[in-house]
C-alpha cells in the first residue's frame, strides 16, 4: 500500500476507483490527441473541446483592456446634466435609501457634478469625455454600454466576478475558459497571456493572480503573467553554457520519464506537467522574438507613444498587437490607477492620459493590419463610481457603470443602455457581467450555456446560471 501511495496521488486514486465514471471524467479533461506517441514527449497544440464551434465565429481572439480600480462612468462615458445642476445638493433619498454603499454609509450624500466636459465624437456623435481626445478619433468603432451592473461592491470580489462570472473564488477565469474551449492558434506561446502596468498617481489596488487562474480546469489553461520590464517570463533564458540542443535533451528526458509514470497512474496533473514543460521550452525561443521591437517602425512606436520595454500601458498595448499576430487567444492588460476616492478631477485626467493614446493606437493598428475584424477588444473595470461625493472623489458603485467593446461582430458608433438622470441605477437595457461574458463567447462561436465542465456534482460554466447575449451591440 505504501508503494502504491508513492505512485499515485489522491486525485488519481479517486478517479481510477470510480470505474467507468472516472474514465469519463478524465476524458472530459484531456483531448485524446493531446500527447503524440513516439516523438520524444513533444506535445500537440491544444485544439479546444468545442469542435465544431456552436456557431460561425465573428472573432478569433480577445484583447481585454482591464482598468483596475473602478473607473468613474461619470467622468468617462456617461454624462449627466442633471447631476451637474444638482452638484453640492443632497441626492434624492428615494434613490439611495437602503442601497449598498461601500464607504459612504452614514455620510451626508451630496451630488458631485461630472468633473470633465463631454463632447460628441465621430459621425455617430458618441458622447465621450474630453479626457480621452485620442479615443474620440475612433468613436465610430466603439459600442459603449452604459447600463452595466455587478454584485460585489469591494474590489477583490468584484474583480473575481468580472473575471470568472461569480464572486466565489476558485472558479476558472474567462481567459482560461476561452483557451480550454477553443484552443490556441499559437504553437510557441500560451493561449492566455496577462500583462500589467501601474499608473503614476498611486491609487493602485492589488490584483490577485487568481484573477487569471484556471480554477478547476486543468492547470495548463492558467493565464501566464508576462512582466513588462526585464525578462517577461522568469528563467526564460537558458543558463550560461546550456545550448538549445542540450535544453531539448533535458526536456525530452524529463518528458519521457513523466510519460512512463503517467502510463502507470493516469494522472491529469502529470499530463499538465508534460504539456507545460514543452511549452516552457518553446517559449525560450519565441519570447525573445516577441519582445524584440527592432522590426517595428518609428511611426508605429510613435503611434503608441512608447519605445517598448518601459513597463507602461502603451508598451503593453503594442505587445498585445504582437501577441494577437502570433495567434494568442486571450490577452488581458491590467492598468491599475482608477480607485479615485479623492482628487478625482486631476487624478482621472492623469490616468486617462496614460491609456488614451495607446488604446486608440491599438484599435487603429489592428484595423490597418486587418486584425480588428477578427479581434474583440473590451475596455472597462470591475465597477463604477458613485454620483455622490466622497470629499472630492467618488465611492465604489455597482448599480450602473460603463464599458466599451470594439472589433469583429460589434456595431460601432452605438450607445447601448442608460442609467438614470443621476447615473445611479441602470434603467434601460440593464446588462449584467454575465451578459458581457455570454456576448464574448457568442462572438467567438460558443454558446455560453454549452461550454461547461463537470465538477462538484454539476456542470459549471463561465456565466454560472445566468447570462444573455447583448444583441444590441452586435453588427
Amino acid at each position: 500500500m505504501n508503494s502504491f501511495a508513492d505512485r499515485v496521488n489522491r486525485r488519481a486514486f479517486l478517479g481510477q476507483s470510480a470505474c467507468g465514471l472516472g474514465s469519463l471524467a478524465l476524458a472530459s479533461l484531456l483531448d485524446p490527441g493531446l500527447l503524440r506517441g513516439g516523438d520524444g514527449g513533444k506535445v500537440q497544440r491544444w485544439k479546444g473541446v468545442i469542435n465544431p464551434l456552436h456557431r460561425a465565429p465573428k472573432v478569433k481572439r480577445v484583447i481585454w483592456l482591464y482598468m483596475a480600480g473602478g473607473p468613474s462612468h461619470l467622468e468617462t462615458f456617461d454624462y449627466k446634466p442633471t447631476l451637474a445642476k444638482m452638484s453640492g445638493k443632497p441626492m434624492p433619498e428615494s434613490i439611495t435609501k437602503g442601497q449598498p454603499i461601500a464607504q459612504l454609509q452614514g455620510a451626508k450624500l451630496n451630488c458631485l457634478a461630472p468633473q470633465h466636459d463631454f463632447k460628441k465624437c465621430g459621425k455617430s456623435g458618441q458622447e465621450i469625455s474630453s479626457i480621452f481626445p485620442r479615443l474620440a478619433e475612433v468613436a465610430d468603432d466603439l459600442a459603449i454600454v452604459r447600463s452595466l451592473h455587478t454584485n460585489a461592491i469591494n474590489h477583490d470580489p468584484a474583480h473575481t466576478l468580472m473575471n470568472t462570472g461569480t464572486t466565489i473564488s476558485g472558479r476558472p477565469s474567462a481567459g482560461s475558459w476561452v483557451w480550454y474551449g477553443l484552443g490556441s492558434d499559437c504553437e510557441n506561446l500560451p493561449g492566455f497571456i496577462v500583462l500589467t502596468s501601474t499608473g503614476a498617481s498611486g491609487q493602485q489596488q492589488p490584483i490577485a493572480q487568481r484573477q487569471w487562474h484556471s480554477g478547476f480546469l486543468p492547470g495548463s489553461f492558467q493565464g501566464v503573467h508576462f512582466h513588462s520590464k526585464g525578462d517577461p517570463v522568469l528563467y526564460v533564458k537558458s543558463p550560461d553554457g546550456v545550448s538549445a540542443d542540450k535544453q531539448r535533451d533535458i526536456v525530452d528526458a524529463s518528458q519521457t520519464l513523466n510519460q512512463l509514470f503517467n502510463e502507470r497512474v493516469d494522472d491529469p496533473e502529470i499530463a499538465t506537467r508534460i504539456s507545460q514543460y514543452e511549452m516552457a521550452f518553446r517559449m525560450q525561443s519565441s519570447v525573445p522574438g516577441l519582445m524584440d521591437l527592432s522590426s517595428e517602425s518609428k511611426e508605429t512606436l510613435d503611434l503608441y507613444g512608447t519605445k517598448g520595454g518601459d513597463g507602461s500601458f502603451a508598451a503593453n498595448c503594442l505587445l498585445a498587437r504582437r501577441l494577437a499576430e502570433r495567434g494568442v487567444r486571450f490577452i488581458q492588460l491590467y492598468h491599475r490607477d482608477w480607485d479615485h476616492h479623492g482628487g478625482i478631477k486631476n487624478d482621472i485626467q492623469k490616468v486617462a492620459k496614460e491609456v488614451d493614446q495607446a488604446m486608440a493606437a491599438l484599435l487603429k493598428d489592428l484595423k490597418r493590419r486587418g486584425l480588428l475584424d477578427s479581434t474583440l477588444v473590451i475596455w472597462g473595470g470591475e465597477f463604477g463610481r458613485t454620483p455622490m461625493a466622497q470629499g472630492n472623489g467618488r465611492d465604489h458603485h455597482i448599480k450602473g457603470f460603463s464599458m466599451w467593446l470594439a472589433g469583429g461582430g460589434i456595431k460601432g458608433g452605438v450607445t447601448y443602455g442608460a442609467t438614470d438622470e443621476f447615473g445611479y441605477n441602470a434603467v434601460e437595457k440593464v446588462t449584467h457581467v454575465n451578459d458581457l461574458h455570454a456576448t464574448m463567447l457568442h462572438l467567438l462561436g460558443i454558446d455560453h450555456e454549452r461550454l461547461t465542465f463537470p465538477t462538484q456534482g454539476r456542470n459549471f460554466r463561465l456565466t454560472d446560471v445566468a447570462g444573455k447575449v447583448i444583441e444590441g451591440v452586435l453588427a
